[in-house]
């Protein structure tokens, strides 16, 4: 990526899911066919939402595009992001409810399950963001941009289709959507994933190795891939070469949202300038203090954080 300063990083804009999460946090085990005693929170949510929430804290000038019901959550969503400071192009969608998703953590901060209600994006028609796209400010406009793949197939390919060329980062979100991105690959400046996912994208065994699973997307068209696998190393495809980089040791109070804090982390790297495997570690120093906290935004997460790389 040229043209980047570390004083006046690009701005990024986010385009995705805009969910309100309420997430349960067990005081022990779940068990099927009865009540669990637990702690409820409820906070804005949403792999685009998280990680334009967490760019703003590493100090990235930051938009977020997305869509909302008419309705209470919508407007208690919309109050909170623009006070976390992003610019937000939201689109009110009549007739639909804001995403709502749930999940259920156990004591020892797994996910033991966790339900999406996401028609308000999931239903939108590809022409969605194109009066938001059109009165983007430039510096927008011509700035870094980040798709997930809560988007569907179509309007997935009207972003694409505005983004600025060699500027486009994308997060597969899950297993079932990930083959969403397919025809997006070439596009890509990064492809940001975990192993579930990239074997949805293949197609291949789950005998096949993590690097063969990088080769297999680079011959569909990925340029640079960031492939996580739970605590095992992330391995970086960057155009031909691969490279692994260790995850950092740190205790897990819950796993909601570190994906999305590695991939805000890496692209707050990337936009100050650093090249994708500079920017990897602070996307790693941003998931591991993102694991230690509660919900997808740590309260403790800033720039001046990433830059002691050490195990926290």
């Amino acid at each position: 990526m040229t043209n980047v300063s570390p004083f006046s990083p690009l701005p990024v804009l986010c385009t995705g899911a805009i969910h309100y999460d309420t997430l349960a946090h067990a005081s022990e085990a779940y068990r099927p066919e009865t009540s669990t005693p637990a702690k409820l929170t409820a906070k804005p949510g949403g792999v685009a939402t998280n990680i334009a929430r967490t760019l703003v804290r590493l100090d990235i000038p930051t938009g977020l595009a997305g869509a909302i019901g008419a309705d209470g959550a919508g407007a208690s969503l919309s109050e909170q992001l623009t006070a976390d400071g992003i610019e937000l192009y939201t689109r009110e969608r009549t007739g639909f409810s804001t995403g709502q998703y749930i999940a259920f953590h156990n004591p020892d901060g797994s996910l033991a399950a966790a339900s999406v209600d996401d028609r308000v994006l999931s239903e939108a028609p590809p022409d969605l963001f194109d009066p938001v796209f059109d009165a983007l400010p430039a510096s927008l406009k011509t700035g870094l941009w980040f798709i997930d793949a809560n988007l569907p197939d179509q309007l997935l390919k009207s972003v694409s289709d505005r983004a600025p060329e060699g500027r486009l980062v994308a997060n597969a979100v899950s297993n079932s959507k990930a083959t969403r991105l397919l025809p997006l690959l070439p596009k890509l400046h990064c492809l940001m994933l975990n192993r579930g996912e990239a074997l949805a994208m293949t197609g291949k065994s789950a005998e096949t190795s993590s690097e063969d699973l990088l080769r297999d997307l680079q011959y569909l068209g990925a340029k640079r891939v960031v492939l996580t696998n739970g605590k095992s190393d992330v391995l970086v495809l960057n155009e031909e070469a691969i490279a692994a980089h260790k995850t950092l040791a740190t205790q897990i109070v819950d796993v909601t949202g570190a994906g999305d804090a590695l991939t805000a982390g890496t692209i707050a790297g990337l936009c100050r300038g650093y090249h994708l495997n500079d920017a990897v570690p602070l996307g790693l120093r941003a998931a591991a203090i993102t694991l230690k906290s509660t919900g997808a935004l740590a309260e403790g997460l800033s720039w001046d954080a990433l830059a002691t790389l050490n195990e926290v």
